[in-house]
């Protein structure tokens, strides 16, 4: 039985794109939020400056995996981007922690989620490491929902 009043461990998750489940990613992280910050005064103001609220941005979402035959759809959605059809690769994708038992728990659920950058892994002969893809995903905000 899992642990229910201890956090969630940071070693199983997985990525939901338009409902269908993608496992087996090495690492994810986590996209931000920020609001930017306007520094505002007036000439009768205090001489303390005002903080106005800016633009909300959101950082990209990176993804690592080892390179299987399967991973070759996350590359074909990154096509779409470079044909042109952004409008076409936007999809809603969520990040979902698990429990120790494969249940899922915690949930960050993305909005007009497309791929901004591909990176092909990086190999050598001379070692014996996995060969690992990574894809950055932008998005126009999330959500923790429960």
């Amino acid at each position: 039985m899992p642990d229910k009043h201890g956090p969630y461990r940071n070693v199983r998750f997985l990525l939901e794109i338009d409902g269908v489940a993608k496992a087996g990613f090495a690492e994810c992280r986590q996209p931000t939020s920020s609001t930017d910050v306007i520094e505002y005064r007036e000439g009768t103001d205090p001489p303390t400056v005002r903080q106005l609220a800016g633009l909300n941005r959101y950082g990209r979402v990176v993804l690592r995996s080892g390179v299987t035959d399967d991973s070759i759809e996350l590359y074909e959605w990154r096509t779409l981007v470079e044909q042109g059809k952004v409008d076409e690769a936007r999809r809603t994708a969520a990040v979902v922690v698990l429990d120790r038992e494969g249940n899922a728990g915690a949930r960050w659920e993305l909005r007009n989620v497309w791929p901004a950058t591909y990176q092909a892994p990086r190999l050598d002969a001379t070692g014996e490491d996995v060969a690992i893809e990574s894809l950055e995903l932008v998005c126009e905000g999330f959500e923790r929902v429960a």
